[in-house]
């Protein structure tokens, strides 16, 4: 443990203080993080919205600028991984989890209560659907790459440590990153990673619990998600321990395969063409009210604020904590290619399957709820998923695929988060010890156990978004840090110089 940093003693020392806190009064905590977040998102909405805005806007500058061309590494680096593993780890650790919770449950939640129009109509449907492409589009893609190209530029590009840190060298000085501040910038990373992965091994193990409950009629309870984090812990760090080339690039590539396979048995068991002209009706009605979207606030209406701040809000914050962990992540497996090749497998690619994704799974809730059949609202969120299935013919093919899925993503999301808590705690090793990430293994699923047991899985979760305000500053550092470093290298390479014409040389005739 001798490459261990100071990041890590503190990490542990909040993160264990904000447990206990948790465990000894679940009921306070949540309410004082419950207020935090509250009061983050009524006050600092508008900025939640500029920022995010922003950071998309200046990502789609980098794709059409000559900066484009340099590449996160040497001039003549090939990619580390193929384009298939590469797409496949960087998805997987990014959403995946997330889209098997949220694909049917999301929309639905959306066509019952509507941002502007009337709950349960057809205008409320494809309101569900353009906001439900919204949140889950270019604009949390952006945030992820915005911080993973930083980390990727000054990491592979610059030689700086792969740390938050050494990101801001440019803006805030190399004394001050490599002292006191610079800790302080890197623990709030850790601590953010190690909360985001906690509440998603939580919520994670309840939707996979869930589905036992509704396919085996197995109990829904604590000890069985005890179980099911117990088994997780066991076979994510047998992950973590085989390494990036093995572990987390085949889990990645199996997730990919049975994400492929539920989409494509749901998209034949529901409403095909209609999810067809769904699809193609929301990627129009995203296109268009994109501008609106990205700036509605409502600040004259207070029930559309309120859905503004629980929805679009709480999204922004959740994308913005989430960033130091799939930054991190992407930025490692992104050696070797150029920042155009690297925004647009970042911000397009993953925007496109999730958009297919909330197709096929939304528009087969809404119909499914339409039929009258069953009320999908009185189910929990983990449990709509598998209600949808139970209407269809390949139930049970479906449901066991799903809980394979969430399985899958679950491990592959708890083994790449120990991989970035071990590299953030050894200096930016780009190969940290087992046993640092075993450590760190432990310790997250704890965290989630404790948190689970005692009910304080939601105050950790409001305490999350309450640290995306600190890191969103951070966030608007790196920008302005990774466009002056870049400026730079646009000058010393000559990219936007004309080229220059060849001077004449004169004879001593000519003089």
């Amino acid at each position: 443990m001798k490459k261990i940093s100071n990041v890590f003693w503190i990490s542990v020392a909040i993160t264990l203080a904000a447990v206990i806190f948790g465990v000894a009064a679940p009921k306070s905590f949540e309410e004082v993080t419950g207020n935090i977040q509250e009061f983050i998102t009524s006050a600092f909405g508008w900025y939640y919205l500029i920022l995010v805005t922003i950071i998309v806007i200046f990502c789609t500058f980098l794709i059409f600028s000559p900066v484009g061309a340099i590449r996160l590494g040497k001039p003549d680096e090939k990619p580390e991984y193929s384009n298939v593993s590469w797409f496949a780890m960087l998805f997987s650790a990014g959403m995946g989890i997330g889209l098997v919770f949220w694909g049917a449950a999301e929309p639905l939640s959306h066509y019952m209560t509507p941002p502007l129009a009337e709950g349960a109509t057809n205008a409320a449907q494809k309101e569900a659907m353009r906001y439900t492409f919204f949140h889950w589009g270019i604009h949390a893609w952006g945030v992820y790459a915005l911080v993973a190209l930083a980390l990727a530029y000054f990491n592979f590009r610059k030689g700086e440590p792969g740390l938050i840190s050494a990101t801001l060298k440019p803006v805030l000085g190399k004394k001050a990153m490599e002292g006191k501040l610079g800790i302080l910038v890197d623990v709030l990373a850790v601590f953010a990673t190690v909360v985001g992965v906690a509440t998603t091994l939580g919520f994670g193990a309840a939707q996979i619990n869930g589905g036992l409950s509704f396919l085996l009629g197995i109990p829904n309870n604590f000890f069985v998600q005890f179980i099911i984090i117990a088994i997780v812990t066991v076979l994510f760090m047998m992950s973590a321990w085989l390494g990036l080339s093995k572990g987390i690039k085949y889990l990645s590539n199996t997730n990919m395969i049975l994400a492929t396979a539920l989409l494509i048995l749901m998209f034949v068991a529901g409403p095909t063409v209609l999810i067809l002209d769904m699809f193609t009706d929301s990627i129009g009605g995203y296109i268009q009210n994109i501008v609106q979207m990205s700036f509605r606030i409502a600040p004259l209406n207070e029930e559309h604020r309120s859905w503004i701040n629980g929805w679009t809000i709480f999204y922004w914050a959740w994308w913005i904590s989430w960033s130091p962990f799939v930054g991190i992540f992407i930025a490692r497996v992104s050696r070797g290619r150029t920042i155009r090749q690297f925004i647009i497998g970042v911000l397009l690619l993953p925007a496109l399957v999730s958009f297919l994704w909330f197709a096929v799974f939304g528009t087969s809730a809404i119909e499914v709820q339409k039929e009258g059949i069953v009320d999908l609202s009185h189910f929990a969120t983990e449990e709509v998923l598998f209600a949808i299935f139970n209407q269809s013919s390949l139930s049970v093919i479906l449901s066991v695929v799903a809980i394979i899925l969430v399985a899958t993503f679950f491990i592959t999301s708890a083994d790449s988060a120990t991989f970035v808590l071990g590299m953030q705690t050894t200096y930016g090793s780009l190969t940290p010890p087992n046993n640092v990430k075993l450590t760190w293994g432990i310790l997250q699923s704890t965290v989630a156990l404790i948190l689970l047991y005692s009910g304080g899985l939601q105050a950790l979760q409001n305490a999350l978004i309450a640290a995306a305000f600190p890191f969103s500053i951070i966030m608007v550092l790196m920008m302005i840090s990774l466009y002056r470093s870049l400026t730079k290298d646009k000058k010393e390479l000559g990219l936007y110089l004309k080229p220059k014409h060849k001077k004449k040389t004169t004879t001593p005739q000519e003089h």
